[in-house]
């Protein structure tokens, strides 16, 4: 039984902006199943490495694998259908819900069933009728 490649596999990725470089010979691989996290303070170079990664901008140097093909020269939209694409930190609440009808919202929306997000807004019509 041959082992799977692995999911992402970024290999001395580099970017530089004119003299300077803003991420620096990264080598990183993510197996299937594994879960990483990325720390280091402002200006370390996180979001730029995320960007990269996306395609949202091109590697100086480097080579990025995903599922063992290389995607380095492809465009965000080819590496989203490829599986990997890059969210933005929304930090939005609705000031209108309790804390606990926004978590709730956020909960209903990783289930895929359509206009589940209607049992929320039942709820909080019946908390607010009930007073």
């Amino acid at each position: 039984m041959t082992p799977s490649p692995p999911c992402l596999a970024l290999e001395n990725v580099s970017r530089d902006f004119g003299g300077l470089r803003a991420v620096g010979n990264v080598n990183l691989t993510i197996a299937p199943g594994e879960r990483h996290v990325l720390i280091g303070p402002n200006g370390a170079g996180k979001t730029t490495l995320f960007h990269l990664i996306s395609g949202e901008l091109r590697a100086t140097e480097g080579k990025i694998v995903l599922f063992g093909d290389d995607v380095t020269a492809l465009a965000p939209h080819r590496r989203a259908a490829r599986g990997i694409a890059r969210t933005f930190q929304i930090t939005n609440l609705f000031p209108n819900l309790t804390v606990m009808e926004n978590v709730l919202l956020a909960c209903e929306a990783l289930e895929r069933r359509t206009f589940s997000m209607l049992r929320l807004l039942s709820i909080q019509s019946m908390n607010q009728n009930s007073f």
